[in-house]
């Protein structure tokens, strides 16, 4: 049993280790050395937490012993991204510039966990500025998808999603600018939640200025995990109020509606990129298999997709060319100014009355997707409209990466109204795993997982696998 317990979830590790079936220490020991044995093959962990996880282990364990009251996540092992802070480390966000500064303190997120009794066991990679669809920086290195190493991994939480698919902690702690959860999770076969902005906290210590406005309100803090049990847990503690973080919303739970008089709408038709065929199939299924349940599945999607992706792009990419670009460059590679130069080509140069423009149409679109999201309480949609692209395929042309980027319309569009989405997978097509994301209003992260716990409990689960990339 101890040998295996890597391959098991957040809530059934909890529970064992709750019911003193096996120890902290067991746990956090066998995915050290799951650790050791896999990430050598996919480059997902930047640094192993090994002497600190086995303390705080050890501790976990002597709470137990003393039948003190635990947390949810007591014992668990997780990892955190490195674009957050974790006291006494450094957090380099892919920058080789930045790999000696030490934070302070903690981000709230990881405070969050810590306080639910998890155990970081290791930080993972991510693109310079986490600013990327995928995994790789000049200073560790590209990440590698588990399952094909012609595929990316995502990004930005490309470290995160790759380590837990193949069996390197139960959860994985990442963030979400512009799919950087939700993406990742597609191309790996696995779950997340993107949360309702501001409902987990964030802030990092080591910030020598907060983030322009729309990049404080676009993003958001959450998990990726192998299954929507797991997503839910983890997010629940990772919404705890931090002070810190003056964005920060307490969540509340929806009352759901019985299954025959909730109408899901089936974006089928999404623009950008053609979908592609095994997308089209994954919507395809995830819609038969909610209209099984009674759910009232229209082909319809949500006004204005392109539109918000167009805002978002001019919103983003005028704070990087006003705020931050000049900094960028210093700190960054010849990598991360192609791409940025590719995002900022995709909207045109905003001046001030330009850029407020956009923020007031923000709005008038958050009104529209009320207004549908009130009739149609969930939408099934594309995480991305093609299979996952190459590694390093982002940054190759202005072409190709336009492509990519019109591909994930309906990505950015649920960061640029600051709205909650559950990605699940639906299975393998030609053994590569995908999957779709279910959109929901504000604060409606949960029916989003009931929803995406339906289409689980039908497909099933695919990871933790062994990494397939000889």
């Amino acid at each position: 049993m101890s040998d295996l317990l890597w391959q098991l979830g957040a809530m059934e590790t909890a529970e064992l280790i709750s019911k003193k079936d096996v120890s902290a220490r067991e746990v956090i020991e066998n995915h050290l050395e799951r650790l050791t044995e896999v990430n050598p093959k996919i480059n997902a962990i930047t640094r192993s937490l090994n002497d600190a996880a086995m303390e705080m282990a050890i501790l976990a364990d002597e709470i137990i012993s003393r039948n003190e009251q635990i947390g949810p996540l007591h014992g668990v092992p997780v990892t955190i991204k490195d674009n957050v802070d974790i006291i006494g480390q450094s957090s380099p966000n892919g920058l080789s510039k930045l790999k000696d500064k030490l934070a302070p303190a903690n981000s709230p997120v990881v405070d969050n966990l810590l306080k639910a009794g998890a155990i970081p066991i290791g930080r993972t990679n991510t693109p310079e500025f986490s600013l990327r669809w995928h995994t790789g920086n000049p200073l560790f290195g590209d990440t590698i998808n588990p399952w094909d190493k012609n595929i990316t991994p995502g990004g930005s939480s490309g470290g995160a999603a790759a380590s837990l698919a193949a069996g390197i902690g139960c959860i994985a702690h990442g963030n979400d600018l512009g799919g950087s959860l939700r993406y990742p999770a597609y191309c790996c076969g696995l779950t997340t939640i993107k949360p309702t902005q501001g409902t987990v906290p964030a802030f990092n210590p080591t910030a020598g200025e907060d983030r322009p406005p729309m990049m404080q309100l676009l993003s958001t803090q959450g998990p990726i995990t192998r299954s929507i049990n797991d997503a839910r847990l983890a997010f629940n503690a990772m919404s705890r109020s931090d002070r810190r973080d003056p964005w920060w919303t307490p969540g509340f739970v929806q009352k759901q509606e019985k299954a025959g008089s909730t109408k899901i709408a089936l974006a089928m038709e999404t623009p950008g990129a053609p979908l592609a065929d095994e997308v089209r199939l994954s919507l395809h299924n995830a819609g038969k298999i909610l209209e099984a349940a009674g759910y009232i599945v229209e082909e319809i999607s949500p006004p204005k997709i392109a539109r918000c992706a167009e805002v978002w792009a001019g919103l983003i990419g005028t704070e990087l060319r006003s705020v931050l670009r000049k900094a960028m460059d210093e700190l960054g590679s010849s990598q991360i100014s192609a791409a940025l130069d590719f995002l900022e080509s995709f909207h045109k140069e905003c001046a001030l009355p330009d850029y407020i423009r956009l923020g007031m149409e923000r709005t008038q679109l958050m009104r529209e997707w009320s207004v549908f999201l009130q009739e149609y309480e969930v939408i099934i949609g594309p995480v991305s409209n093609i299979r996952p692209f190459a590694p390093n395929e982002d940054i190759q042309t202005k072409e190709r990466a336009k492509e990519i980027f019109s591909a994930h319309n309906l990505l950015v569009a649920v960061n640029l109204l600051g709205i909650p989405a559950a990605t699940v997978c639906t299975g393998l097509q030609d053994d590569r795993p995908y999957g779709v994301q279910l959109i929901g209003w504000k604060y409606n992260e949960h029916l989003c997982l009931d929803l995406a716990q339906m289409i689980e409990d039908h497909v099933g689960r695919v990871a933790p696998i062994d990494p397939k990339i000889f």
